[in-house]
């Protein structure tokens, strides 16, 4: 891990793209700012771990052809 000491106003580079700027540091919180483009997902760590999880429950879930029928015929979509 790479470990950089910045003061508020100060900034990094994470490539050419994205640039993360200290605007503030109150107690012991720091306030960041990220600048990046449109196309770069940024989350929160717990944000982003949950959606992970969620992903990887949806992929375990396991329905069978008959489930799906049922659901189908539920909403007036199945025959």
């Amino acid at each position: 891990m790479l470990v950089l000491t910045r003061k508020p106003g100060e900034s990094i580079m994470l490539g050419d793209d994205i640039e993360l700027t200290v605007i503030g540091i109150e107690g012991e919180q720091i306030k960041l700012g990220i600048s990046a483009p449109k196309e770069i997902n940024i989350y929160r760590k717990e944000v982003y771990l949950n959606i992970k999880e969620s992903n990887r429950e949806a992929v375990d879930s396991r329905i069978s052809i008959g489930q799906i029928k049922n659901l189908m015929k539920k909403r007036g979509l199945g025959r």
